[in-house]
C-alpha cells in the first residue's frame, strides 16, 4: 500500500463522524477510507476497506463497540483507537484495553475541548500506527485475588524506591508486571502511566485486585511505604519529595512534558534527586521518549535502570530511547524479577546514630 494509513471511522453520530473525519484528513498523515454507524457495519467495512486503523466508538445501537472490537481483534486484527464518551469510573476503558484497544481518547465535552481532542486523537493514531499487533491480543480479565488484610509493609518506611513509566500498551503490561512484585519488596513503587484523567482510579483498583502488594492512586503529601505501589492520577505529574527522613508523594499540576501528563521524566528525575543510588527506574512500552532522560538521571546517580525489550513491547519507542541508559533490557515476563534484583543491589540507608547527649 502507498499513501497515508487509512482510518475507518465508526460512530453512530453523524456530527462526530464528520468531526473525526475532518481532524484525520486535515492532518495529511492519515486518510479516511470509510465510515460506519453501527458495529455490524464496522465489521463489514473492516473486510471491504481493510483500514490500517479503526477509530471506534463504544456506545452504538445493535452491536456495541466492545463486541465489534472483540470481533476485529480476533478475526481481522489491526490497531483500534477507542474514541468514546466514557463512563466516569473508566470500566469501559479497562474492558476495551482487555479486548485489545491500542489507545483510548475521550470525546470532547465542550467546544473548548475540540482543539485538545484533535491533538490527542492524532497522537493516538500515530501510536496505533506503530503498535505491534501480536502484543495486543485479547486478554480475558484476571479474576481478583482474595482481599488481603493490611500488612506491616503498608506503613513501613521504604529503604528504596522504584519508578515505572508506561504509555501505549502500558495498562496491559502493568497487569502482568505488578502481580509479579512481592509484598515484601523492600521498596515503594511509583507508576506513571499515560492515561486520560478519571480513569487511573479504576486501573489502580483493578491492579490492587490482582497484585500481591497494595496498589493505590497516589495522594499528595502522603508518605511512600515499602511493599506498596502508587499510580499517578491521569492528568497530574507524580514525583517524590522529602519530609524529614521520609519520602512523600507530590502531585504537581505543571505543564505536560513531551505532550503528556503524568510525565515519566518528571517522576524518574525526582527519584534521582531525592533517592540517589537507592532509586530504580524502568521504562515500559510506549511511543516517543518519555522516561529516557529520567532514566539517564538515575543512572548518573548510581541507581538501577531497566527497559522493556522490543519483542514484548506494543511499541518499542520509549524503551528504545531509554535503552542506552539501561543496565538491563528485559522482557515483560522477566521484569518483576529484574526489578527485585535491582532493588536488592541498592545500598541500604545508613543507620541513625543512637549516641546520647553528653
Amino acid at each position: 500500500m502507498t499513501g497515508p494509513p487509512g482510518v475507518l471511522v465508526v460512530d453512530d453520530s453523524v456530527m462526530m463522524r464528520s468531526f473525526v473525519r475532518d481532524v484525520v484528513e486535515r492532518s495529511q498523515e492519515f486518510s479516511v477510507v470509510g465510515e460506519a454507524a453501527t458495529g455490524y457495519e464496522a465489521i463489514r467495512q473492516v473486510h471491504e476497506t481493510d483500514p490500517a486503523i479503526v477509530a471506534l466508538d463504544l456506545r452504538m445501537p445493535d452491536l456495541d463497540g466492545l463486541d465489534a472490537l472483540g470481533y476485529i481483534m480476533s478475526e481481522a486484527p489491526r490497531p483500534v483507537v477507542v474514541v468514546s464518551a466514557l463512563d466516569a469510573r473508566g470500566e469501559e476503558v479497562l474492558r476495551a484495553l482487555d479486548y485489545g484497544a491500542a489507545e483510548i481518547v475521550a470525546k470532547p465535552a465542550t467546544l473548548e475541548d475540540e482543539a485538545p481532542f484533535a491533538e490527542r486523537l492524532l497522537r493516538a493514531l500515530r501510536a496505533a500506527a506503530m503498535a505491534r499487533i501480536t502484543n495486543l491480543r485479547f486478554r480475558p480479565p484476571v479474576p481478583p485475588r482474595r482481599r488481603r488484610r493490611a500488612s506491616r509493609t503498608e506503613s513501613a518506611p521504604a529503604p528504596a524506591v522504584v519508578g515505572i513509566v508506561a504509555s501505549t500498551g502500558g495498562p496491559r503490561a502493568l497487569m502482568e508486571l505488578v502481580p509479579g512484585l512481592s509484598p515484601t519488596l523492600p521498596a515503594a513503587v511509583l507508576i506513571a502511566q499515560h492515561m486520560p484523567p478519571r480513569f487511573t482510579a479504576s486501573l489502580a483498583e483493578r491492579l490492587d485486585g490482582v497484585a500481591r502488594l497494595p496498589v493505590r492512586e497516589a495522594a499528595h503529601g502522603e508518605p511512600v511505604a515499602a511493599g506498596c505501589a502508587y499510580l499517578a492520577p491521569g492528568g497530574t505529574h507524580l514525583e517524590i519529595g522529602r519530609d524529614g527522613e521520609h519520602w512523600i508523594q507530590r502531585l504537581v499540576d505543571s505543564p505536560p512534558v513531551h505532550g503528556v501528563r503524568p510525565s515519566g521524566d518528571i517522576l524518574l528525575a525526582s527519584l534521582a534527586r531525592h533517592a540517589g543510588p537507592r532509586a530504580v527506574g524502568a521504562v515500559l512500552t510506549g511511543m516517543g521518549r518519555d522516561g529516557a532522560e529520567g532514566l539517564r538521571a538515575i543512572r548518573e546517580v548510581g541507581g538501577g535502570t531497566l527497559a522493556q525489550d522490543r519483542d514484548t513491547s506494543v511499541i518499542f519507542g520509549m524503551p528504545a530511547a531509554a535503552a542506552p541508559y539501561a543496565a538491563r533490557v528485559a522482557p515483560l515476563h522477566g521484569m518483576a524479577d529484574a526489578l527485585a534484583e535491582a532493588v536488592a543491589e541498592r545500598p541500604r540507608p545508613r543507620a541513625r546514630s543512637r549516641r546520647g547527649r553528653r
